[in-house]
């Protein structure tokens, strides 16, 4: 086997995960009318440091998750699946983009960082 050279990182490729996301951390002493703007541009950095894209792309139903109840009345937690995906087109920014999509769940009990299969 060979060994790993110094200096250069692991090549990306096409990954899943479930994050768990306090947006009520995250938007804490904001001004109310700035709250679900700024939670969702909170997932898109979440995403973008986890994920290693910097194109992130936000599901219509995560985006109608965070604004359901307004725009000053957000979900505390809120539970998000990042697909690492391969571009189809070639813009220059990188071969890989990010698809965050929103996840229900009953709970957030025991909820860990899953990486879940490919679909």
């Amino acid at each position: 086997m060979g060994k790993k050279e110094k200096g250069k990182p692991n090549p990306l490729g096409e990954v899943s995960r479930d994050y768990t996301i306090n947006l009520h951390k995250a938007v804490h002493k904001e001004t109310f009318k700035r709250k679900a703007p700024r939670a969702v541009s909170h997932i898109i950095r979440f995403a973008q440091k986890n994920m290693l894209t910097d194109d992130v792309r936000i599901d219509p139903q995560l985006n109608e998750a965070v604004w359901a109840r307004g725009i000053r009345n957000l979900p505390r937690r809120i539970r998000v699946r990042f697909q690492r995906k391969k571009k189809e087109e070639d813009d220059g920014k990188g071969k890989y983009y990010t698809l965050a999509q929103y996840v229900p769940v009953d709970s957030f009990d025991n909820l860990k960082t899953e990486i879940t299969k490919q679909q």
